[in-house]
């Protein structure tokens, strides 16, 4: 048995997708401190809003002790400043706190810790100002290949005049995220990526590293088929997208698709509507409310009655990284995917088989309608989807994966 400390960008509660509380983050931090506390002593050093919704008595029963520090608060101003006259990428300076530092060092002293576990690049600051003589075994849980992400976040965004702003940003944090990935990545014990393409692009960064894969999972019976009835007024032919609506690659998913792809399908289907559920929608999608086909749900005590409630689930990201936990909900529901193959980035799928994969507007479209012509074609997708995440994802198999690089 270990004991481990656990630093973590936000409070890891809720454990599931309630689209108004939780992210992905979120949920894979709570079920590796679920798993691993089975057979290991748990601290767990948090940022969390005293006044935000839960609070850290609801993991106490997982963890020895929870130790929370309010998040810093930081303008669009000095993260502006920052960009341009300091070197840390903005990832790296979001959560910089002075009083974290002195929480951690606090901990150290007191404990004595087999395991210091960093989840995201966000924390990696707090592990980077410690001597490696004097800390415990550094575990780096890199949620993403970050650097990649913004490289493509740029590639999309410079082929767009409205977007070369966001195109700057990325390409300047792109190249800050190279250095500052390689760097926590060089000086943790241990590396652990959440797909085998965040390996390679990890290994790609610092030749040589080892880099452990210990992908995201989803709760099967809270995500299952029957769990929950659909969401009232969704019809055979509804779409349905769920996220943070303010995360980039998601407002950027939208827009294209409800652009490109969307009226190719209500050209045949003119019943057809998209759902877009996710709390803090962007600005750049306020157009969309006067949209006949769109319908812009914001946060949602559940996402399940609206995945439910799919004729057929879309993924039509075409930026980001990692394993989206979205895919994997949707997945453990029995519903139909179409997916770019972006959105399904990380995972060993096979077209047609647990998915279906467009990467054009006419492929996606094709696709779509395709499914919902055929409920007999998208049920059976849909249990070969189900079948696959239970034999490969539940988290009663990924957190072993995790125990044993504590071993090595």
């Amino acid at each position: 048995m270990a004991r481990i400390l656990i630093l973590t960008p936000q409070l890891p509660y809720p454990p599931q997708a309630l689209t108004g509380f939780s992210q992905g983050t979120t949920i894979r931090n709570f079920n590796l401190i679920a798993g691993l506390r089975r057979r290991h002593t748990v601290d767990l050093l948090t940022f969390h809003t005293p006044t935000a919704a839960g609070g850290p008595e609801l993991l106490m029963s997982y963890c020895e002790q929870v130790v929370t520090v309010p998040p810093p608060a930081r303008s669009l101003t000095k993260r502006a400043l920052d960009t341009l006259l300091r070197k840390a990428p903005d990832m790296a300076l979001r959560l910089e706190a002075p009083v974290m530092h002195v929480r951690l060092a606090d901990l150290l002293r007191a404990n004595r810790y087999d395991i210091l576990q960093i989840e995201g690049i966000e924390m990696a600051p707090y592990a980077l100002t410690l001597e490696p003589a004097a800390r415990p075994r550094l575990v780096f849980d890199d949620h993403n290949a970050e650097y990649v992400l913004q490289k493509r976040a740029f590639a999309t965004d410079a082929r767009r005049p409205r977007r070369w702003v966001g195109a700057a940003y990325s390409l300047i944090q792109w190249q800050k995220l190279a250095t500052y990935e390689r760097r926590i990545c060089r000086a943790a014990d241990r590396v652990v990526a959440v797909s085998e393409t965040d390996r390679r692009a990890l290994q790609r960064l610092a030749p040589g590293l080892g880099v452990t894969v210990v992908p995201n999972g989803v709760d099967l019976d809270f995500y299952r088929p029957g769990v929950t009835p659909p969401a009232p007024g969704l019809g055979p032919h509804s779409l349905v997208f769920t996220g943070k609506m303010d995360f980039r690659p998601n407002v950027d998913a939208v827009l294209w698709f409800v652009d490109e792809v969307l009226p190719l399908i209500t050209s045949r289907l003119p019943d057809a509507r998209f759902y877009v559920v996710g709390q803090s929608p962007h600005p750049r999608l306020a157009p969309l409310a006067d949209h006949a086909a769109v319908v812009i749900t914001g946060r949602v005590p559940d996402t399940r009655p609206y995945i439910a409630g799919a004729g057929v689930y879309v993924i039509p990201l075409r930026i980001g990284g990692g394993t989206r936990l979205k895919v994997l909900e949707a997945m453990a529901m029995g519903q139909a995917i179409v997916s770019t193959r972006l959105g399904c980035d990380g995972f060993p799928f096979q077209d047609g088989r647990e998915v279906r994969f467009a990467d054009s507007p006419e492929a996606f479209a094709e696709t779509v309608v395709r499914l919902l012509q055929s409920r007999e074609q998208a049920e059976t997708l849909g249990r070969a989807a189900r079948t696959y995440v239970e034999a490969n994802y539940g988290w009663d198999v990924i957190v072993p994966r995790l125990e044993a690089l504590y071993r090595r």
